[in-house]
């Protein structure tokens, strides 16, 4: 059995004591004023000068507006955060400018995660305790789980979700024993009733989360609506509706682990299909769907398990007509309305379950992928 070194990062709850929450809540504003004023002058010397800045000139600035009185506040602050965010910054125009990203926007205090990243050079790691730059005392950590023996911390993002909740996620380098090579291979096809369909004829059933949390859900958003703005229970019921949304992400991405793991340890290769999700979610009638069933987690999921485990995932093209081809003789269907559950083939005769038929038509497509190489893609119609 090989073995792979991969970064691997593990997440943990953490309650950082009054003193602690404050420098934490102080850094994620540093954090944030840093990356928007960066911002700001680069798309200013782009519009004003056609002049890119990178990440050395955004450092200078840094270190400029730290000797200012306006902003000599950002020096009570770890400095490897705003580093940190800097060079995240500088990735991200990376993505840009290679046509693998949009134009980034600014930080908001309300909408955007509240995090901090330190480097080794920004915590101290000892006796299985994590103390972060500026700290008197270790962070109190909730270790769920242990770390892999012998690894240590390379870098250690803590953030605050709109619930309340503090998180700490520590990435280290682990050692991942790939699984026995199989002949097994299957054909996965996403939707809406069930959450996937297989090619061997099983069903996932979709929990349905949203759809489950939608009264609770409903009651919280109520009970905001009524409160004046900028009061402090308003701030107390926004909240409120944050931990209802965050129960019901804990629970999607719960499911969709058990089964990406189930997935990948019992096939060698999971053919999927290429779903244009942004796209999809233009449909106002399924747009709430889509969304709950959170396929681009499960690919992204489903993704770097395979790569970690030694397995494959061989994705069909997005207009491959998976739904209505017949997967026993291959008689394409002109017209297959998405109410249609179960169609009988006029060519042949037999009867089909939409989602499972497709799950075999994805899974042949993805083999004739794998024999004549990634450049081919299925006939379209």
């Amino acid at each position: 059995m090989s073995v792979k070194v991969v970064k691997r990062a593990y997440r943990y709850r953490c309650y950082p004591d009054e003193k602690q929450a404050v420098e934490l809540l102080r850094t994620f504003g540093c954090v944030r004023l840093v990356y928007n004023r960066a911002l700001d002058a680069r798309t200013t010397a782009w519009r004003q000068e056609q002049r890119r800045v990178d990440y050395e000139d955004t450092s200078a600035l840094l270190t400029a507006w730290k000797r200012t009185d306006e902003f000599g506040f950002l020096n009570e602050v770890s400095s490897v955060p705003l580093q940190q965010c800097l060079r995240h910054q500088q990735k991200a125009f990376a993505n840009f400018f290679g046509k693998r990203a949009a134009y980034h926007k600014f930080k908001s205090r309300k909408k955007s995660r509240a995090s901090a990243e330190y480097t080794r050079s920004g915590f101290r790691w000892r006796d299985g305790e994590l103390t972060l730059a500026k700290m008197d005392a270790p962070l109190a950590v909730v270790w769920s789980r242990p770390l892999p023996e012998g690894t240590e911390p390379s870098t250690v993002t803590v953030s605050r979700d709109p619930a309340g909740r503090w998180h700490v996620s520590i990435l280290v380098e682990a050692t991942v024993h790939q699984y026995t090579p199989l002949k097994a291979v299957v054909g996965v096809d996403a939707g809406l009733t069930c959450l996937v369909a297989l090619s061997t004829g099983e069903k996932i059933t979709n929990p349905r989360h949203e759809a489950r949390e939608r009264v609770a859900l409903a009651r919280a958003q109520r009970n905001l609506a009524r409160k004046a703005k900028g009061s402090k229970n308003r701030a107390k019921a926004r909240v409120g509706v944050a931990r209802v949304h965050a129960r019901i992400a804990d629970r999607r991405r719960d499911v969709l682990h058990k089964l990406t793991t189930r997935l990948v340890r019992e096939n060698q290769t999971i053919v999927i299909e290429d779903l244009a999700v942004r796209n999809m979610l233009g449909n106002r009638a399924l747009a709430r769907a889509i969304s709950d069933a959170s396929w681009s987690e499960f690919r992204s999921m489903l993704t770097y398990k395979a790569d970690w485990y030694g397995r494959s995932v061989v994705v069909v093209d997005r207009w491959f007509p998976s739904s209505k081809t017949c997967s026993r003789c291959g008689h394409v269907l002109d017209t297959l309305p998405l109410g249609v559950r179960e169609w009988t083939c006029p060519g042949c005769g037999e009867v089909h379950d939409r989602d499972v038929n497709a799950a075999r038509n994805i899974l042949a497509a993805g083999q004739a992928v794998v024999a004549c190489g990634d450049g081919v893609r299925p006939n379209r119609r």
